[in-house]
């Protein structure tokens, strides 16, 4: 995938494009529609782009840090993007002087600069200072640069409408079944493992501390079910998750610990993803650490029993 910087105007380009335009953050369910819609439509000697941000605009407006919070940060979603067959990247630097761009402006002057020949959009498509347009109004500018339009509907589940802000709320409440069902796939979290007290490995149950290497939206603190992958290794290995200030202990900050429960190497320095399928149960403050040895004890069979039914391993 070709990634463009756009500071004022994308460069000019004449190749033929088919464009979406967005935020796609998680590239959830309703991003997927628009990703799909657009290999179908487009041309032989067109190509698949995305014009998007290098950070959400509310984050940049408001500096409310739960706008920071990403789903997918930029590389996951860029990798995500490019196995929908995206082969150009708009990145959009945002800043304060960006909100005031009218959204006639930015049709007339950004798009214009490239060979759009489509844009494809859902069907809740805003832009322009103060979200001032709409789909009515997108159609208006670019039948003057005589481009297509095409409004993808809106993606629901279970009646509410696919968005980032519900797979937001989802994780925050530990609400992993239905984040994941959002996504299309695990939601997951990347980080390099660093030392920490070693307070697992005395108890019996070692764990990797992970310094994230993203600002993540953060899931509900609680004890968790997944699988996780060490470095770029695709196999999975079963996990059990803790995340959040670890009462019993007076943690002070969020901290994700991931216990292995079939991999034994050490794994200081090295980069792990791991992928939530289960919230097992809430975080608990044990008075003392033999009963919290016992929970502990208690959650990774029941993690076992779990992950047999997801995936049919024996977990030893």
């Amino acid at each position: 995938m070709k990634i463009i910087e756009v500071e004022t105007l994308p460069p000019d380009d004449s190749q033929p494009l088919v464009l979406m335009i967005g935020k796609f953050d998680g590239v959830h369910k309703g991003h997927q529609k628009v990703l799909e819609t657009a290999q179908i439509y487009k041309q032989k000697e067109e190509i698949l782009a995305v014009m998007s941000f290098s950070e959400h605009p509310l984050w940049i407006l408001t500096d409310d840090v739960t706008y920071k919070e990403k789903l997918t940060p930029e590389p996951e979603k860029i990798r995500f993007l490019q196995e929908f067959g995206v082969q150009r990247y708009y990145r959009i630097s945002f800043t304060k002087e960006d909100a005031n761009l009218s959204a006639k402006t930015f049709i007339l002057e950004q798009i214009a600069s490239l060979n759009v020949k489509r844009i494809i959009v859902g069907e809740g498509f805003v832009f322009g200072k103060g979200r001032e347009a709409g789909i009515e109004e997108l159609s208006a500018y670019c039948k003057m640069l005589n481009i297509q339009v095409m409004v993808v509907p809106l993606e629901t589940e279970n009646g509410a409408e696919v968005s980032s802000s519900l797979i937001r709320t989802f994780i925050r409440n530990g609400e992993i079944k239905e984040t994941n069902a959002l996504l299309y796939r695990p939601f997951t979290i990347t980080g390099t493992v660093v030392g920490g007290q070693a307070l697992g490995r005395k108890l019996g149950f070692p764990t990797a501390n992970m310094e994230l290497t993203e600002a993540y939206v953060l899931p509900k603190p609680g004890i968790y079910v997944g699988q996780a992958t060490v470095d770029a290794n695709l196999k999975k290995w079963d996990v059990l998750i803790s995340a959040g200030y670890r009462p019993t202990v007076n943690g002070a900050h969020y901290l994700i610990e991931v216990h292995f429960l079939n991999f034994n190497d050490d794994l200081y320095g090295r980069k792990i993803t791991v992928s939530f399928l289960h919230y097992l149960r809430d975080e608990i403050k044990f008075q003392g650490l033999d009963p919290l040895i016992e929970q502990m004890k208690k959650d990774k069979l029941e993690a076992g029993k779990i992950l047999q039914l997801i995936n049919g391993n024996d977990v030893q």
